[in-house]
């Protein structure tokens, strides 16, 4: 059996691929070799090479147009995640019920450091338009599932989200550290968060926190539904519902945030 490589010559190949794969974002899933070569800073000839690795392997697709896309062998690997498996799959039918009750959108979600990554979302027959998508990340303080998140994250993480600049997607989005310190604090006191017209104006999202069995907040379920036809209390006491089941219905080892 060979030897294995130096660190020191396997951890810079490994950072370049990795510079290669997160040039890839939402609004950029489809690139060329000089479209990659520029949006990871690397030269084009070594971008040739880690693409046709990464291609070999499955994490890269090659079009017939010569454009590369995320393979799915990167998406079957990242499915495997632990917090997003786990609880996905305790959460589904929940989350299934909540859809056909209400035939809006519902959306799972957990904390990745100072933002939120969506698990899972379900778009009802008659929900309002979302800027969401599963494995989508998302700002902390504009959504409800966000709010709730934040509402029971660490001091540090509160404190950092608040110390850089916070999108404004409306103009009822809130950006002021006091309003938002205020927000938080409501959601802890009734048990759930309510974004207004946070993200669009024509939504009202209603979220609610998930437990493990030690009483820590994992996750948050939502409703985000046409604002004109609903109340946040009565959207509340449902999801209020859903949330507790979902958090008897996790294993009793969840993995910590």
């Amino acid at each position: 059996m060979p030897a294995p490589a130096p660190l020191e010559r396997t951890g810079p190949v490994v950072a370049r691929a990795l510079r290669v794969l997160g040039a890839f974002t939402s609004d950029r899933c489809s690139m060329t070799l000089s479209e990659m070569s520029r949006c990871s800073g690397l030269p084009v000839s070594t971008v040739h090479r880690i693409a046709a690795e990464l291609a070999g392997w499955g994490a890269l697709e090659r079009d017939a147009h010569g454009r590369y896309h995320i393979g799915l062998r990167l998406w079957e690997i990242g499915s495997l995640a632990p917090r997003g498996l786990g609880l996905r799959e305790s959460a589904l039918p929940f989350l299934e019920d909540l859809s056909q009750v209400t035939r809006e959108n519902v959306q799972l979600a957990v904390r990745e450091d100072t933002e939120l990554v969506f698990v899972e979302r379900i778009a009802g027959s008659r929900a309002v338009p979302v800027l969401t998508r599963v494995g989508g990340r998302f700002a902390l303080t504009a959504t409800g599932v966000g709010l709730v998140l934040l509402a029971h994250a660490p001091d540090e993480v509160l404190e950092r989200v608040l110390a850089r600049p916070i999108t404004r997607f409306t103009e009822r989005t809130m950006t002021d550290a006091r309003t938002i310190r205020a927000a938080l604090a409501d959601t802890r006191i009734r048990g759930y968060a309510v974004s207004d017209q946070q993200v669009t104006m024509d939504a009202l999202s209603v979220a609610a926190p998930i437990r493990d069995s030690r009483g820590d907040v994992v996750a948050a379920v939502s409703l985000v539904v046409h604002r004109s036809g609903a109340t946040p209390h009565a959207v509340a006491q449902l999801l209020l519902t859903s949330a507790r089941a979902i958090s008897r219905a996790l294993p009793s080892a969840t993995p910590d945030q």
